[in-house]
């Protein structure tokens, strides 16, 4: 597999994956990586959330200094991976990324000869691996997990839950790129993009402040998939499930939008943490954005605070 420069520059490395083809044609998945500074056993594997890919070079500097050397996936029809005649982030079941999941972690163990794997996922990453893990639960690939802000249920009442949902799964069967949202609110967006109220300056063709359009198909994947993790996982590794203490419910930017998840609702993902496996640690931060490591400096800061604390005493070197 040919090993080429990452667009981040040195000491980023790329790698690509091929899935075969789908319905759109020629499909692949991209596998980051850094070395730490020191050659060593562990490793940690990013996934990210919708609307996003890898640029977090920061979450990096935190685990090479750590002696862990960093991967990232951006998943198909993510970031790097996304091809000119594919739809942006779609997918028609949540399995359809256990492919590429389980090629990255045959590259890291197998091929790179790592003893011990991280998985650190984001938002709709935090749906995908669990379920992931939970399949490959008897096979020794994770050895433990963080999910920033997990995507456990959909941020909207549960009579709009009730009533939709049908509605939508039906729409799916008929015409599954059927757009059934255009975009999402602009708050999340504003408060990290260094053109308008964050730090972060990130690639807005890969994450558009406005959102790509919720495909019916997707809409109903996510759903079929937050029920299954409802159900309850047997992930035998431990867990650390992190979110903020505040949801942000406006539509447009505003002051709070910079201290509290403008996404998902952060109680759903309290409720549905211990659902995951028998080890499972839950850590509310207060003034946390929607992807914790972004939120301001003295809160990311505590974020990787309980993070080293956790690593240290669950994943020791």
């Amino acid at each position: 597999m040919l090993v080429e420069t990452d667009i981040l520059g040195a000491p980023y490395q790329r790698r690509t994956i091929d899935l075969g083809t789908d319905d759109e044609g020629p499909v692949v998945a991209t596998l980051v990586s850094r070395r730490a500074p020191a050659k060593t056993d562990r490793a940690v594997l990013y996934v990210h959330g919708y609307v996003d890919y890898f640029f977090q070079e920061h979450l990096a500097d935190f685990y090479v200094e750590r002696g862990f050397d960093f991967y990232a996936l951006d998943l198909r029809k993510y970031g790097r991976s996304l091809l000119p005649h594919q739809t942006p982030n779609f997918v028609r079941d949540i399995s359809e990324y256990f492919p590429e999941l389980d090629e990255a972690a045959r590259i890291i163990r197998d091929e790179d000869g790592h003893r011990q794997l991280l998985v650190n996922a984001h938002s709709t990453g935090g749906l995908i691996t669990p379920l992931w893990a939970h399949r490959v639960r008897d096979a020794g690939i994770v050895d433990g997990m963080f999910l920033n802000s997990p995507f456990f249920e959909i941020n909207v009442s549960p009579l709009l839950r009730r009533t939709a949902g049908p509605a939508y799964a039906a729409l799916a069967r008929m015409r599954p790129y059927a757009k059934v949202r255009s975009s999402v609110s602009l708050a999340y967006g504003h408060s990290i993009h260094s053109t308008h109220h964050g730090e972060w300056a990130y690639d807005l063709t890969w994450k558009p402040l406005e959102s790509f359009p919720v495909r019916a198909a997707w809409l109903t994947a996510i759903r079929t998939a937050q029920a299954e993790l409802q159900a309850g996982l047997s992930i035998p590794a431990p867990i650390l499930v992190a979110c903020s203490t505040k949801t942000y419910r406006g539509k447009s930017w505003a002051e709070a939008a910079m201290h509290a998840d403008a996404v998902l609702d952060v109680e759903h993902i309290a409720q549905y943490a211990s659902r995951l496996g028998r080890h499972v640690t839950i850590v509310r931060v207060d003034g946390g954005l929607h992807d914790l490591t972004l939120s301001a400096p003295t809160v990311r800061g505590r974020v990787f605070d309980e993070l080293d604390r956790w690593v240290s005493a669950y994943l020791p070197a």
